[in-house]
């Protein structure tokens, strides 16, 4: 087996830089999405419940296509490698379906749009972020995870802006705005990325060449593998993962009729009020990188989601649009804690370099199994408590999360596992 070398810093930060900026321009789209599908979805429905399961559709979606495409994309061998082509076809069908939401005047045709885009959105999701394990070592990668993540939190920062400035007066041209970030992104990843040169690609090579040593790639092969493990790490963090996706779903996809209905707000500001929290999670990203360094990835993990749900519990308290920016601010704060780190347990968790994608679509199909029940659960607790409560139920799914990290610290420590 030929003997790769590790990628040096220079490699680390360009690669960074790339998937950050297709990280950015795909959550600006789903973003966008959380925040001005729901009015439009209310324009037709009335229950909360309903309206939550259908913005959480698309997180059903991809709780079946993500570890299949995931799957494919690491066995592809390619002259452009084993993610980009996916990245070059999936990101513009997506952008140009997005632009289609908002031109439907009826309820099945804005419901068939969504399917649709949502069907093509997770067909390349877990892809890009799984450049980063491939080209990053993994001591470095909850740093440079930091640097994905915050261009994560600036597109909460761009949907609020244009939620702020052209929803109310202009809806259409709003959701051009995403898409055309999108096209211009996959352009970029085309022109300047070849992964068949990272280091992970290479030992996947070199793996294929020794398939008598190589571990199991079959998406049942792997997951047999995560279920039989009697060290249930692996399986504890993608339910952490699963439970706090619920809860950060349901902060998001509902928050813009939270803040219409409790604070009194338009559609507009209501969705713009989210703008504080997204600079709280960019200031917040890097310094949770680096304590994870301090303290762990999973103590960070558990301090995160502790922060998040203690933050929307008090914001309960005094629902005005002013504590309410507080509440959201600190837990963003909290969020960064788990969402710089979780990913990156799973990856450093994996068997092999041949399995990154399958174990980052782990990470993405937890997230989004949380994502398509969060909105419906807190929906459901909304139709019984009043919106009112809101933030009181999601700090409950916080609370779960929390429990189920702490049981990965005491495995962690039995194990004497490095996470």
């Amino acid at each position: 087996m030929t003997a790769v070398a590790p990628a040096d810093r220079r490699v680390t930060r360009r690669i960074t830089f790339f998937v950050a900026l297709a990280v950015f321009a795909q959550e600006s789209t789903w973003d966008f999405y959380d925040a001005q599908v729901p009015p439009l979805l209310r324009e037709h429905i009335t229950s909360a419940a309903v309206v939550g399961l259908l913005m959480g559709m698309d997180n059903l979606l991809g709780i079946f296509i993500q570890p299949w495409i995931a799957n494919r994309s690491d066995n592809t061998r390619t002259r452009w490698g084993r993610r980009i082509p996916y990245l070059a076809v999936g990101m513009p069908v997506a952008a140009l379906l997005f632009t289609l939401i908002p031109t439907t005047s009826t309820l099945p045709s804005l419901i068939a749009v969504i399917f649709v885009y949502a069907l093509v959105g997770n067909s390349y999701k877990p892809i890009a972020q799984a450049l980063l394990p491939d080209f990053v070592e993994p001591d470095r990668r909850s740093r440079a995870n930091a640097a994905v993540k915050i261009a994560s939190s600036l597109t909460v920062i761009v949907s609020a802006l244009v939620s702020a400035l052209l929803v109310d007066d202009h809806p259409t041209l709003a959701f051009s705005v995403p898409a055309l970030l999108m096209i211009v992104s996959a352009a970029v990843l085309v022109w300047r990325v070849r992964d068949n040169r990272s280091r992970g690609y290479q030992l996947a090579l070199a793996e294929d060449e020794a398939p008598s040593s190589a571990p199991a790639t079959r998406i049942r092969d792997i997951v047999r593998d995560i279920l039989r493990d009697r060290n249930r790490s692996r399986l504890l963090v993608i339910v952490s993962v699963l439970l706090f996706g619920a809860a950060w779903f349901a902060s998001r996809s509902l928050f813009t009729p939270y803040g219409m209905e409790t604070l009194g707000l338009s559609r507009g500001d209501a969705g713009s009020l989210t703008f504080p929290s997204g600079v709280a999670f960019l200031l917040a990203a890097y310094p949770a990188a680096l304590l994870a360094e301090r303290i762990g990835r999973v103590r960070t993990m558990a301090l995160g989601m502790t922060i998040f749900g203690l933050a929307l519990a008090a914001g309960t308290l005094m629902p005005t649009a002013t504590t309410t920016v507080i509440a959201f601010c600190a837990a963003a704060v909290g969020a960064a804690g788990f969402m710089i780190n979780a990913a990156v347990v799973l990856w450093n968790l994996a068997p092999s370099t041949q399995v990154t994608g399958m174990y980052t679509s782990l990470y993405t199909v937890g997230w989004a199994t949380g994502g398509f029940l969060g909105p419906a659960l807190v929906g459901a607790m909304v139709d019984v408590t009043g919106w009112r409560f809101m933030l009181l139920d999601i700090s409950l799914l916080a609370g779960l999360a929390v429990v189920v990290v702490l049981r990965v610290s005491a495995l962690n420590r039995r194990h004497t596992t490095a996470l």
